[in-house]
């Protein structure tokens, strides 16, 4: 493995003096206007897929900062072109937000309406020099930090009804689906996180999670492909890419989601209102991080990680039970204490989250001339243009990481986690905490967490299980096939 050089790109944990390289201009054809466009984007979702049309146009020009023209182009974005990053020294320039402007660049080229968030302008696609972001995010990281006490029990209480579950399908069916039974406990435990309450004691009744899946298409759907073999390409591409799904479409249902947060959270509700939010736009904010970063997020994330694991095998199995069963025994529970002694269970997540990030794309719009740096040149990016991030690939990084392409269980332990800093999935470093000035996640902490808690949770019950996995529009499929319970040593 060889070490990366940094670069002018980097964050401030990274003091590495720059190197001396080629300044050379950016490599990459985007084509003629419009046409140019609509060609990528059929390559993007059709001719190539995405991680094809990537990897062949970093072949092409011999390099992994290049321009390229980025969905869902004409008619919803006015300009598609982008820089697009790949390697693991020119992607942390988009967590620089002294060099690099977040404004409503949360899904890219283009924004859905403001009317999928009640006509306002959420914190996520506020820039860290908007007034109302820090006043939000603090808002978030408060509530976070003030719940840390329930973050274990709760989920846990949520995990037992999620086992639950999957052994009555199993016994019952053969198989489980494993994403739907996630999905309604990762909205009980958003919910009941926030509100206090289970979701079923509201009008939103067992709702929750269908609800959202559906906010959630309505905005993303220019971002994605159904993958419907009955449904030929240019007519998909004609509805999802072309023109903005209406929010007439979604409305009354997202009434229904707003009001339950805005009769059950009133706690954060009134912290907000003390700093001086308007409580509708806290509301709409509060729905935003519970249903878009937190539940989105976990949709995304807890089926890829029981991927990895069931896909490593047995082995793996029995060495994350041996480490978790003892730790547990001595430290006389699940605790805090008891995490932090599990090397190969933390390891394991952070492995998974670097092979396959929830969120894979990052965009951001430079303030200033600025030079990125790669492994092996330097680039000039002119003021006003886009820069794009594609995560996969750039914590993927054959230069930094051995094996880049396999899941290596053992990846972050001892010296392997001075790795961490190249692990992205928040919007930021692994080794960095996130700040009200920055676009970090304000949940990083608690999704480390909560998956560490899966593991421990899954291995305290059972001694191995085996799945079957496919693809979503939204991350993976999982499929538990069996589950082997504990054998108890008498």
């Amino acid at each position: 493995m060889t070490s990366p050089s940094s670069s002018s790109s980097s964050s401030s944990s990274s003091s590495s003096p720059l190197p001396e390289l080629p300044l050379l201009p950016i490599p990459g054809d985007c084509g003629l206007p419009f046409l140019g466009a609509i060609k990528d984007r059929y390559d993007y979702f059709y001719s190539e897929g995405r991680d094809q049309f990537f990897r062949t146009r970093m072949q092409k020009y011999q390099s992994t900062v290049f321009r390229a023209n980025m969905p869902p182009g004409p008619f919803m974005a006015s300009n598609p072109t982008v820089i697009v990053l790949l390697d693991a020294v020119s992607f942390p320039l988009l967590f620089d937000t002294s060099k690099v402007e977040k404004r409503n660049v949360l899904d890219g080229t283009y924004m859905p309406s403001a009317a999928f968030t009640g006509g306002y302008r959420v914190c996520a696609y506020l820039d860290p020099s908007e007034p109302n972001h820090s006043l939000l995010k603090r808002v978030f990281m408060s509530s976070l930090a003030a719940r840390h006490h329930n973050f274990i029990p709760l989920f846990r209480s949520c995990l037992s009804e999620l086992f639950t579950s999957l052994e009555d399908d199993i016994s019952g069916k053969g198989e489980a689906d494993f994403n739907d039974i996630s999905d309604n406990m990762s909205f009980n435990f958003v919910f009941r996180l926030f509100c206090d309450k289970y979701p079923s004691e509201t009008a939103l009744g067992s709702e929750g999670p269908g609800i959202v899946t559906k906010w959630l298409f309505f905005q993303l759907a220019p971002l994605v492909t159904l993958g419907l073999s009955m449904l030929p390409n240019f007519l998909e591409d004609l509805l999802l890419h072309t023109f903005p799904l209406p929010p007439l479409f979604i409305k009354s249902d997202y009434k229904k989601l707003y009001n339950a947060f805005y009769l059950s959270g009133s706690s954060i509700l009134d912290e907000a209102e003390k700093m001086g939010i308007k409580r509708d736009e806290a509301c709409h904010n509060l729905v935003f991080l519970a249903g878009f970063n937190a539940f989105g997020g976990m949709k995304a994330l807890f089926p890829a990680l029981i991927k990895w694991v069931g896909l490593a095998g047995e082995k793996l199995h029995r060495r994350l039970a041996d480490e978790i069963r003892t730790v547990v025994k001595s430290e006389g529970g699940v605790t805090y204490a008891a995490f932090d002694k599990m090397a190969l269970t933390k390891s394991v997540v952070y492995e998974a989250l670097r092979i396959e990030p929830p969120v894979p794309f990052q965009y951001g719009k430079v303030k200033e001339d600025t030079v990125v740096h790669s492994h092996g040149a330097a680039f000039q990016i002119k003021k006003g243009e886009m820069i794009f991030g594609y995560q996969p690939f750039a914590t993927k990084d054959p230069k930094v990481f051995d094996d880049p392409d396999e899941f290596v269980a053992h990846r972050f332990i001892g010296d392997g986690e001075k790795l961490l800093k190249y692990v992205y999935w928040s919007n930021g470093r692994e080794s960095d905490d996130p700040t009200v000035e920055d676009k970090q996640c304000p949940g990083k902490d608690l999704v480390v967490l909560l998956s560490r808690v899966m593991l421990v949770e899954l291995f305290l019950r059972y001694d191995t299980f085996d799945i079957e996995y496919g693809t979503l529009v939204l991350g993976s499929s999982v499929t538990f096939k069996s589950l082997t319970k504990r054998q108890l040593v008498m």
